[in-house]
């Protein structure tokens, strides 16, 4: 894999309690500078949903994953085990997958060491918390993000968790120039949006 890939998998939760933290992960990704990537890119129902997880992998040289969320469903009373499952594809595809050795990635959980508890196997590993609160994930994956480039126009954490707050008390208007509503907004709609205001604003 060349090692000037920019593309970054973004393993995390989907739904509307995460969609913040995942709007701060793309936002963090196209303001330090890369391309962020994930399984919500491409809606074809004739692709497998792990085959479409894989290619994602195969061709990111960077990851983003967060499992904060695998706990007990309070519905099925099972626990949520997608975000775990993708990161040991990504490790494995660094481990295994022919010219991905130059893989990084980086973890994130509520607590550092709660990982522990239900997926030990990865102990060891430099977990980063991020405590529920989207500023500090900001902080932590830009510093990471901004290690990986050594471009020094890219901003600090602190900053561009700033933007992404102003970001954030924008996006309704953005929206409405462009006949969206904030609530329906795709991965394709979020990251062109971002990109867009990034281009307009930085």
């Amino acid at each position: 894999m060349a090692t000037s890939n920019r593309n970054v998998f973004i393993n995390c939760p989907f739904d509307a309690q995460y969609q913040v933290f995942f709007r701060a992960i793309v936002f963090t990704v196209k303001r330090s500078g890369f391309q962020p990537r994930c399984a919500l890119e491409v809606d074809d129902g004739s692709e497998n949903r792990l085959e479409k997880i894989c290619k994602i992998i195969a061709e990111s040289r960077y990851g983003v994953h967060d499992i904060s969320r695998t706990a007990l469903d309070r519905k099925s009373r099972l626990p949520r085990f997608n975000m775990p499952l993708e990161l040991g594809l990504f490790i494995g595809a660094k481990k295994f997958g022919s010219g991905q050795a130059s893989k990084r990635c980086a973890i994130f959980d509520t607590e550092q060491y709660r990982y522990q508890k239900f997926i030990s196997d990865i102990a060891g590993q430099d977990i980063h918390a991020h405590g529920d609160d989207h500023r500090t994930l900001i902080g932590k994956l830009a510093g990471w993000l901004r290690d990986q480039s050594n471009d020094p126009k890219v901003p600090g954490g602190r900053a561009i968790a700033a933007e992404f707050d102003t970001f954030l008390v924008r996006l309704p208007a953005i929206c409405r120039g462009r006949a969206l509503a904030p609530d329906e907004l795709t991965f394709g709609d979020l990251a062109q949006l971002t990109a867009a205001y990034i281009t307009e604003t930085a």
